[in-house]
C-alpha cells in the first residue's frame, strides 16, 4: 500500500508545471487567478495540475468568495523536490 501513495506523489510531481506550482506555494497560500499570472499559464491548464496536486494530498484549497485559493498540505513535500534536485547537483 504505502508503495503506491509513493509512486502517486511521484507521479504528480513528475511535471514541471506542477514542481513550479509548489515552489510558488512554497511562499504561502495562492488563489488560482494570483497563480495564472505568477505561473504564466492557462486557467484550464492550472485547473487540471491543481486538481492532480489535490487527489494526491499535496494541496489543499478553501474557497474564499469568488475565489479559490491553494496552499502545500505537508511541507514536507518540499524536501521530495529538493532532495531531487541534490541529486542532480552533487558531484557523486
Amino acid at each position: 500500500m504505502q508503495e503506491d501513495q509513493i509512486a502517486g506523489i511521484l507521479k504528480a510531481l513528475a511535471y514541471p508545471s506542477r514542481i513550479g506550482i509548489l515552489q510558488v506555494l512554497e511562499k504561502g497560500e495562492r488563489c488560482v487567478r494570483e497563480l495564472e499570472k505568477l505561473l504564466n499559464m492557462k486557467q484550464s491548464n492550472l485547473s487540471q495540475y491543481l486538481r492532480i496536486l489535490k487527489e494526491r494530498k499535496v494541496l489543499e484549497c478553501e474557497r474564499k468568495g469568488m475565489e479559490v485559493c491553494y496552499r502545500i498540505k505537508n511541507k514536507k513535500i518540499l524536501d521530495v523536490i529538493r532532495c531531487t534536485e541534490k541529486f542532480f547537483t552533487s558531484g557523486d
